[in-house]
């Protein structure tokens, strides 16, 4: 196992120690599901927009009160909707608002702030091809649910300490052989929620068999025509395939499970992106 891996699911199993009798295993995976998809698509963006304002010898999260950040806000957003689909500002990233929730040590309630946050990233991608995609993305991170506690300030200390575990995690954005979210995902599955996948027909493949699927169906070969999967899940299987030869002609993938369909859309297929064909 490497060491990002193994920290990975040190972080989700503090962060299942920290949930711990406050929800079943359905619920916990479909909270830390939410806030996975939050910090991926925030580190992201900050990624993305870093590399825009790269030139300028600027950072995305310091863009609060310099002389032209409207102009660069605009720029950026976008840019972003084109390339990413979606766009959060500086103050609405992942990292700013777990820092934020425990400035000087001391637990900051964040609750009100983080419900508008994620309400804010799927309100952008309104009128945007990305719309479908993105819509009712955390309509299982019910933030007022009493599974959190009691109070409302309960709740958000909760929520905090689960934030800060989460920032500890590294997505190696610039790595395409990395697939921290699929992961993640397997780990959640595996540790937490087989057998109710089971019961609904669902079954996840480990990426150590989705590898050796993908050697075998490639063998001697650099170029496919085509692919496809009609029961993609979570993506591990196409992420196989894609690092095991060169070209796709177009990959064809199908999933009906939205939080799969999620996982999948924003793997980062960089091998596959110009040819993939996906649906719901």
């Amino acid at each position: 196992m490497s060491d990002q891996k193994q920290q990975l699911e040190t972080q989700l199993w503090n962060i299942a120690n920290t949930l711990r009798g406050k929800m079943d295993a359905d619920d916990f995976r479909d909270y830390i599901l939410g806030f996975i998809f939050y910090k991926y698509l925030s580190s992201k963006m900050e990624f993305y927009a870093n590399e825009i304002l790269a030139p300028d010898s600027l950072a995305y999260h310091e863009l609060k009160g310099h002389a032209q950040e409207l102009e660069y806000l605009v720029a950026v957003k976008e840019a972003a909707l084109e390339k990413l689909g979606y766009f959060l500002k500086p103050d609405e990233l992942f990292s700013i608002l777990a820092k934020r929730g425990n400035a000087g040590g001391k637990e900051e309630f964040i609750l009100d702030d983080l419900g508008k946050v994620l309400r804010s990233i799927e309100q952008s991608t309104m009128g945007t091809a990305s719309e479908e995609d993105f819509g009712n993305l955390f309509e299982d991170l019910d933030l007022k649910s009493s599974k959190l506690g009691k109070s409302e300030e309960d709740k958000s200390k909760l929520i905090v300490k689960v934030l800060s575990h989460l920032d500890e995690i590294d997505f190696e954005l610039q790595n395409t052989e990395s697939d921290i979210l699929g992961d993640a995902y397997e780990y959640l599955i595996g540790q937490f929620a087989s057998g109710a996948g089971k019961k609904a027909g669902e079954f996840y493949t480990p990426q150590q068999v989705s590898s050796v699927l993908a050697q075998l169906v490639t063998v001697g070969k650099e170029r496919l025509k085509s692919v496809y999967d009609p029961n993609c899940g979570s993506g591990s299987l196409n992420f196989s395939l894609a690092k095991e030869v060169n070209e796709f002609l177009a990959f064809f993938r199908k999933e009906m499970n939205l939080k799969s369909h999620l996982l999948c859309t924003f793997k980062p297929f960089s091998p596959l992106k110009r040819n993939l064909h996906y649906s719901k």
